[in-house]
């Protein structure tokens, strides 16, 4: 086991740790130094989610969350949260981290099996910052840690001490850390394979004066983490009659298309795989057409009719269905628990969101605009955060 943050710390201590008030200021101010030292390194330059990350636990941003909660004075955090960061999603660590610290807590994060860059940045900017005088209170709040996940030894020993147990990842990944018990007062928070999806208004497209922005905001939506990531649409739903949108289609993505070329390296088993995956699916579907590009940057396969299941199918690197819908309700059949996020462009968000409510669907637990689904908030996967992992006193 690699202890990675703080240096030279132990794992005996953070049990013993008392539990802070949500959003503590020693907390706050600690991320926003952690904010200013990220977005102020050169080598964040280049790497877009690490400085996302930092511009999301800036001072300011904190305090906006805070003001969601009217009931903080009552509430403590709950001890310690062991957290299992997924291993394709580097930065999704120090979320879960900064989260865990918010709602109150003292935080043992598994890190990442693979060597990221961005999670050696935010590791060695963590050490820094922590070792300001100002910040050695948080000392024992904090253990980031590495080691083979299949360890099971110290994945029982961590769950045994843990009052919650945050999961990311797969089916696979959930039931391998369910395996080690908890004590019964604690509970998982889990946040498992998710799919999701975007619908776009073919003639509000076409009107848009702004299309290379939303091809920018369409990419990094998907092809930051080559569409790995739960919140990358892997389903593209034109909404609109067939003649607008088949040219609001071809001028998404030739737009896409010329974003991509300048930015994006397509590795070569990844170009095979979404070949391979396309015709696996156009021989069991012969409604569905798959459409050539004049390489294999994207993917695109034209289904006729939306039909459930569709989650099971998918790929990535740039591989998408799309469909043409004559009504937003004809994609609520669809809608499984495993949907999680539903961008838009040329909707009205309160409509998607009677969608939702109304039509009792089963998922979709985000609606956000196209070129925002990797925006992290306090709300997530239909859990709210900060109330989860604190508890509530009540005085009678």
């Amino acid at each position: 086991m690699q202890l990675m943050s703080p240096s030279k710390a132990d794992l005996v201590t953070i049990r013993l740790t008392r539990p802070l008030r949500p959003f503590a200021k020693e907390v706050v101010a600690f991320l926003g130094d952690l904010s200013e030292a990220l977005v102020s390194d050169y080598r964040v330059r280049t790497m877009p989610d690490v400085y996302s990350f930092g511009f999301w636990c800036r001072r300011a941003a904190l305090s906006a969350m805070q003001r969601d909660y009217c009931d903080l004075d009552s509430r403590l955090g709950r001890g310690v949260v062991f957290h299992v960061a997924p291993g394709n999603v580097p930065v999704n660590f120090a979320y879960s981290l900064a989260t865990g610290l918010l709602a109150g807590n003292s935080n043992i994060v598994r890190l990442p099996s693979k060597d990221f860059e961005q999670v050696r940045v935010i590791t060695e900017s963590i050490n820094a910052v922590m070792s300001l005088l100002v910040h050695q209170g948080l000392r024992d709040h904090i253990r980031l840690i590495r080691y083979d996940r299949d360890d099971h030894e110290i994945s029982s020993e961590l769950s045994a001490i843990c009052d919650v147990r945050v999961i990311w990842g797969g089916d696979k990944t959930i039931n391998n850390i369910r395996r080690h018990q908890i004590s019964s007062r604690s509970f998982d928070v889990t946040f498992a394979d998710r799919y999701s999806a975007c619908v776009i208004d073919a003639c509000v497209y076409l009107n848009a004066p702004d299309r290379s922005v939303i091809a920018r905001g369409f990419y990094n939506d998907t092809y930051l983490f080559d569409q790995n990531a739960c919140t990358a649409p892997h389903l593209v739903m034109w909404l609109g009659s067939k003649e607008v949108v088949d040219h609001a289609r071809d001028a998404f993505w030739s737009e896409l298309h010329a974003y991509t070329k300048e930015r994006y390296r397509l590795e070569p088993k990844s170009a095979v795989d979404k070949w391979a995956n396309a015709l696996r699916y156009a021989a069991l579907h012969a409604e569905s057409q798959i459409i050539k590009g004049e390489d294999n940057l994207i993917s695109r396969l034209l289904i006729s009719r939306l039909e459930p299941g569709i989650e099971d199918s998918r790929g990535n690197c740039g591989f998408f269905f799309e469909s043409q819908i004559d009504k937003l309700d004809q994609l609520l059949p669809i809608v499984s628990r495993r949907f999680q996020t539903l961008s838009y462009l040329g909707l009205d968000k309160a409509v998607l969101q009677d969608l939702v409510i109304k039509g009792r669907a089963l998922g979709i637990d985000r609606i956000v605009p196209i070129g925002r689904t990797l925006d992290f908030s306090l709300k997530w996967d239909g859990y709210d955060l900060i109330n989860t992992l604190s508890r509530l006193l009540t005085v009678a």
